[in-house]
């Protein structure tokens, strides 16, 4: 069983037992978090897709942690004109353990 859930502005494809880096949330560590914007649910060989979200379905997720990505560089330059900037960049996420998906 998995489903599609929209969280950020973004989709993600998820299933039980799956952890998952969404964008940073409001949750604290060990705190449960549910997510209602369900966009299709597959179990087995049915399957549900909503318009635009699934009726009465639920994904639940675990916090496990919050952190930072990997650094890039931004660098910007002009050519000929002696101007060059570097600058870098840490996304923050949220790490979320999946434990139970639910369709009414």
């Amino acid at each position: 069983m998995y489903a599609i859930i929209e969280s950020c502005g973004r989709q993600y494809k998820v299933s039980e037992g799956d952890v998952v880096y969404f964008e940073k949330l409001d949750a604290e560590e060990g705190k449960n978090v549910k997510f209602d914007n369900v966009v299709l649910v597959s179990n087995d060989n049915k399957v549900e897709v909503g318009s635009p979200y699934v009726k009465g379905a639920k994904v639940e997720g675990k916090v496990v942690a919050h952190g930072k990505a990997k650094k890039i560089l931004v660098y910007k330059y002009k050519a000929k004109k002696n101007y060059r900037r570097t600058q870098g960049h840490r996304q923050p996420y949220t790490k979320v353990e999946i434990t139970k998906i639910t369709v009414a």
